[in-house]
């Protein structure tokens, strides 16, 4: 045997070790594990970190992104809302969320064990809480994983679920008072951004490229104080023209002038023309009212918009229907046909994803500029960045808010414009700053971040392929795992240890299967069927749930609108329920049932 295939053999067997209790849960085998580095100074793996956390633990997260890609891939019906009219395919993206969320909350569950017993996962921002451009309002939420899920040890999970509920229910108890809580007893909170499926219509429609899932680890929890999801303006561009501007006196946030920016850029690399500057934004015409100005700002001055199918130098063509965060690993110039080109990221993102990209910035050398938005697409950016800065108690709110739009406001409008600026105040956005940035959602101020991302498809920017098939239940699975210290492309060989039917079940949520007609009743009933059940709630159906009380939920029926369960399978949900209800009161105390009227 040589020394190179003992040192493979080493490689896995450690891997395999360290990553046992998700690779179990899921009933996968480890045949191969090869790591290559993307930034930093390159290591001999196990000898040293590049995140806050121990070594044990980056492993478990980077399986916890290679399982969650491939169970997506494989049973997320990919493809399957191809030709489907807006409620076919909502349907569709919504059990592929289902699928992603299931098998990242499942693998955080397990990971927890090795957790220090003082120490907690917390999810401070999740994905999929409002409708993106194309969707409405009565489509209700995306399954997810959002703010207030609580990952550790069993007596850490319930103190802390306690301060949660607490915190959501209590005006007289905010950030401050739970903060302190947590200092006081001693515990560690890594919060945590999570987006389990990004680019959902396109991994729903068979898009060859883009669906990936994103999960951001903190070494503190982030300053936000209830589920929160908008939108936000953001401006991303290489730390060295931000230094460039400073010593030119050049102001940079996301409110400056484009002008000034390509200003900023030209000083920086005098080599780039205009038309080399390359400005990814999301694209469409549902974007045109809010950001159509941007588009035309830019162009007028001689840069390039990125248009669908635009060629990279990783030979796979951008998108622009969606996706803000993985285009932050392209930016920066780069050379291309005997030239100097340079892609920066503007325009405006969902709130998680402008989070997430923010606090990977400094990792990659760049500047995040952001602006809070509102969650409506019918006033123009420069405009808006404006509205979420308005005082709403000021009784001359709707006077200032005309003056902001451009138009006259009706008692209508000023309420809705007010409950948008409101529901970001109280959840703990800055949003009477001009320019935020990441260290604003710190309480440290002086943080540290792990960045997964697991790639379903390949990707556009930075060129990682998707989940590959090797040969029938072998797969190849790339995750890029990014900290402060380094930045690592790790590519798993993973086999499923059954057939892909068998592993449909262990890849699916219990309430799905149970929904699909499996049989509960005579199924062998486990204790941590309630820990399954109370967690597989609160990410399909997260509108519906109260919390009134201590270890309690509530579950409000006539609040799950039909396109998250359908009508027949709210009925069958609600027969589900109070079988486990009646049949296990003492597992199920935390259970409360508030059904429609006469069932």
């Amino acid at each position: 045997m040589t020394s190179a295939s003992q040192e493979t053999r080493d490689l896995i067997a450690q891997w395999a070790f360290d990553a046992r209790p998700i690779l179990g849960r899921f009933h996968i085998w480890l045949e191969n594990v090869e790591v290559a580095w993307v930034r930093g100074e390159p290591a001999k793996e196990f000898t040293r970190e590049i995140s806050f956390m121990e070594g044990g633990m980056e492993r478990l997260f980077a399986v916890t992104g290679a399982v969650t890609a491939l169970g997506t891939r494989l049973f997320g019906r990919f493809g399957a809302g191809k030709g489907l009219d807006k409620d076919g395919l909502n349907r569709v993206k919504k059990e592929a969320d289902a699928i992603s969320a299931y098998a990242m909350s499942e693998s955080l569950w397990y990971l927890s064990r090795q957790l220090p017993e003082n120490h907690a996962i917390m999810v401070c921002v999740g994905e999929g809480l409002m409708p993106k451009a194309g969707e409405s309002p009565e489509m209700g939420s995306n399954p997810q994983l959002g703010f207030g899920r609580v990952y550790a040890r069993p007596a850490v999970a319930r103190w802390l679920d306690r301060k949660v509920v607490r915190l959501l229910n209590r005006k007289d108890y905010g950030w401050d008072e739970f903060y302190r809580d947590i200092k006081t007893a001693g515990i560690t909170i890594w919060g945590a951004a999570i987006d389990t499926l990004e680019n959902t219509s396109r991994f729903s429609k068979g898009a060859e490229t883009g669906a990936m899932t994103v999960l951001h680890l903190f070494d503190q929890p982030l300053a936000i104080t209830r589920p929160y999801e908008g939108y936000m303006g953001n401006l991303f561009l290489p730390r060295e023209v931000a230094d460039r501007a400073a010593e030119e006196s050049i102001l940079l946030s996301f409110r400056t002038p484009r002008r000034q920016v390509l200003q900023a850029i030209r000083k920086t690399y005098p080599d780039i023309t205009p038309e080399r500057v390359h400005i990814w934004t999301l694209g469409g015409k549902s974007r045109e009212m809010r950001i159509g100005d941007l588009w035309r700002e830019w162009t007028d001055l001689g840069a390039h918009i990125v248009e669908e199918g635009f060629p990279l130098p990783t030979g796979i063509p951008a998108f622009t229907e969606s996706g803000t965060y993985a285009p932050t690993y392209h930016i920066g110039p780069y050379e291309q046909d005997g030239a100097r080109h340079l892609f920066l990221c503007d325009g405006y993102a969902a709130s998680a994803e402008a989070i997430q990209a923010a606090s990977l910035a400094p990792m990659l050398g760049l500047a995040a500029y952001i602006s809070p938005f509102t969650s409506t697409f019918e006033v123009p950016y420069h405009r808006e960045r404006l509205v979420m800065g308005l005082d709403p108690e000021a009784g001359d709110f709707a006077t200032r808010l005309g003056q902001v739009l451009g138009r006259d406001v009706d008692a209508a409008t000023a309420a809705r414009f007010r409950a948008m600026i409101e529901d970001a105040s109280q959840a703990g956005i800055p949003v009477h700053k001009p320019s935020v940035e990441a260290d604003d959602f710190f309480p440290e101020k002086k943080w540290d971040v792990l960045a997964v991302s697991g790639y379903m498809c390949p990707d556009p920017y930075s060129g990682a392929p998707g989940v590959e098939e090797v040969e029938p239940g072998l797969y190849r699975v790339t995750v890029r795992l990014a900290g402060s210290r380094g930045d690592k492309r790790i590519t798993f060989t993973l086999r499923l240890g059954e057939t892909l039917e068998q592993s449909w079940l262990v890849f699916n949520p219990l309430l799905n299967r149970f929904m699909g007609g499996e049989d509960y009743e005579h199924r062998p009933v486990r204790i941590s069927d309630s820990g399954r059940i109370r967690n597989e709630l609160q990410t399909l159906c997260s509108e519906a749930l109260e919390f009134p009380e201590q270890d309690h939920i509530r579950v409000h029926f006539d609040r799950i609108p039909p396109e998250v369960i359908s009508p027949a399978y709210q009925v069958k949900l609600l027969e589900i329920l109070r079988w486990y209800k009646k049949h296990h009161p003492l597992w199920f105390a935390w259970l409360d049932i508030a059904a429609p009227k006469g069932k």
